[in-house]
C-alpha cells in the first residue's frame, strides 16, 4: 500500500515542523502531505490550522502574522517538552527536505476558510525553483484554488479534497480537470467512490492510522492512503 506521511512523521514527532520531515524522509514510503498558508508578508509557511493557538506557545492567526512575528513562537513544546525550539517551517524549506528523496510531496492549500490572494502562483514559483513539477501533488478542499492553480501550472497533478461525498462525483471531477479525489476512509467502500475506481478515477484516504483499514483500503483499489503512523 502507498503511504504519504500525514503533515510528516505526526504520530511520533509535532506536525509540520522539519524534525516531522527530516524523520518522515527517513521512511521507505510513498510521499508525504503538509499544508501550507500564507503569512501576512506574503510568505508561504507549513502549518495545519488557521491559528497557531493549537500548536505553538502563541495565538493569532497565520494571515494576520509576519514570518518574523510566526517564527518568535515555539512549534514542538506543545506535542512534548523535548520537541521545544521547533519553528514554523517555510515551504522552501520543507521542500528542500524532500528534494533529494523519491517522495511525492502533497502541498495541501489550506485557503478554505480564508482566502489567500497569490497564493497559488507563489506556491508554482517554489515548485519551479526547486524542479519538483513531476512530483508534486496539489489539493485542497477550495476547489477554485485548484482551479487557478492549473491554468498557472497545468503540468502539475491536483487533487480535489472531500470531506463528503456529491453527487455526480465522477463528472464534477471530469469537469474541473483533476487528477484524483482525496476523501474521508470511511467512504471508501461507498457505491459511488467504487464506481469511480472501477472506471479509472484515481482515489487516496485519509487518514488511516490502522494497519487492518489501510488493508481494507487496498482491497477496495484506493491508490494510496495517508497516515501519521506510517509504518502500517
Amino acid at each position: 500500500m502507498k503511504i504519504l506521511a500525514h503533515r510528516g512523521y505526526s504520530a511520533k514527532y509535532p506536525e509540520n515542523t522539519m524534525i516531522a520531515f527530516q524523520e518522515a524522509a527517513k521512511m521507505d514510503i510513498w510521499g508525504v502531505e503538509f499544508d501550507v498558508h500564507l503569512t501576512k508578508d506574503n510568505q508561504l509557511v507549513v502549518i495545519h490550522d488557521e491559528s497557531i493557538d493549537r500548536t505553538s506557545t502563541g495565538k493569532g492567526y497565520v494571515k494576520d502574522m509576519t514570518l518574523e512575528e510566526l517564527r518568535a513562537f515555539d512549534y514542538g513544546s506543545w506535542f512534548t517538552p523535548e520537541f521545544a525550539g521547533q519553528k514554523i517551517p517555510t515551504l522552501a524549506e520543507t521542500l528542500a527536505v524532500f528534494k533529494s528523496t523519491p517522495f511525492q510531496i502533497n502541498i495541501e492549500i489550506k485557503s478554505d476558510i480564508f482566502e489567500y490572494p497569490g497564493i497559488e502562483p507563489l506556491i508554482a514559483n517554489e515548485i519551479h525553483a526547486f524542479n519538483l513539477e513531476d512530483r508534486v501533488i496539489i489539493s485542497s478542499f477550495n476547489h477554485e484554488s485548484i482551479a487557478r492553480f492549473q491554468q498557472i501550472m497545468p503540468n502539475v497533478k491536483t487533487a480535489l479534497l472531500f470531506a463528503s461525498l456529491i453527487v455526480n462525483l465522477e463528472e464534477y471531477v471530469e469537469k474541473l480537470g483533476a487528477d484524483a479525489i482525496h476523501i474521508p476512509y470511511y467512504y471508501g467502500m461507498r457505491s459511488i467512490v467504487q464506481q469511480a475506481i472501477k472506471n479509472g478515477m484515481v482515489v487516496r484516504t485519509y487518514t488511516v492510522n490502522d494497519a487492518a483499514i489501510a488493508r481494507q483500503m487496498e482491497s477496495l483499489g484506493m491508490d494510496a492512503v495517508f497516515s501519521d503512523v506510517i509504518n502500517l
